[in-house]
């Protein structure tokens, strides 16, 4: 048994039970964490416990739960309102799809929304506040590459969006306060979320699909470089750096009092 001695604190994460949420609960128990980890299969959740437990001798706890529930999403809320062992939140639960707007059914894109956006949401303001008041904390989303590019389905992509741009501004507004807050966008990634979701993985090139254990590696390696954005398969870090230069400079001219002059009444009698 390889026991870690020190603790870290316990990291909450969500979506544990398999795929990219079960290796972080392997990779932070072996770096220390002590481990609170929320799916729905509680038979996954207490055979992956059992396993971390013995392996690393660390706590690791379960918690079953629906996120897409309101009841149990409000239990997990209040673990993290109240659980002052707490220093590390990893939102990984969501769901994907990969139909068109027309041929998807509302409801289950209703659900995705409940889960990718509003769970995320609600469980990163329930231990905000007390990583605030302790100066310490830090908060994971796992979101996706498909926020920042087209493709799947609008409505996973427009979730994976919201996730990004909630991420930049927990950091805008936490940073200074001692929190950490870091967005992951994997590429495609060999968990079962892709059969799920109605096309298996093996069916993508082999050449884009990425290991869950080497997406969570390199996510952590982002992690300790301090990113708030990590992006594990893309490979020129520079298109990156002049992506969100291009950002930040085009955000800079948003603040006009008058409309551009294209917009001006009698501009389309002039072209």
């Amino acid at each position: 048994m390889a026991v870690t001695s020190s603790s870290k604190g316990t990291a909450l994460i969500t979506g544990a039970s398999r795929g990219i949420g079960a290796v972080y609960a392997d990779r932070l128990a072996k770096r220390g964490y002590d481990l609170i980890l929320v799916a729905r299969e509680e038979a996954r959740l207490q055979a992956l416990a059992a396993r971390l437990g013995s392996e690393t001798g660390r706590s690791v706890s379960i918690l079953a739960a629906d996120l897409g529930a309101k009841a149990d999403l409000a239990k997990v809320e209040a673990t993290l309102r109240t659980d002052r062992t707490i220093t590390l939140l990893v939102n990984n639960a969501g769901t994907a799809a990969l139909t068109p707007l027309l041929q998807s059914d509302i409801d289950k894109m209703q659900d995705m929304i409940d889960l990718n956006v509003t769970a995320l949401t609600r469980l990163t303001y329930a231990a905000a506040p007390a990583f605030v008041a302790r100066r310490a904390g830090a908060i994971i989303n796992i979101a996706s590459v498909v926020g920042i590019s087209s493709g799947l389905n609008g409505v996973y992509g427009a979730s994976k969006a919201y996730v990004l741009a909630f991420t930049h501004s927990l950091h805008n507004e936490l940073a200074d306060k001692g929190i950490r807050i870091q967005a992951v966008l994997p590429g495609a990634t060999a968990t079962d979320l892709w059969a799920l979701a109605g096309r298996p993985y093996q069916d993508l090139p082999a050449s884009i699909v990425m290991l869950p254990e080497d997406m969570v590696d390199a996510a952590l390696v982002g992690f300790d470089l301090g990113e708030v954005v990590t992006i594990p398969s893309l490979h020129e870090e520079d298109e990156w750096k002049r992506f969100e230069a291009a950002r930040r400079s085009l955000s800079a001219r948003f603040g006009n009092s008058v409309p551009a002059a294209r917009y001006r009444s009698g501009a389309l009698a002039s072209v």
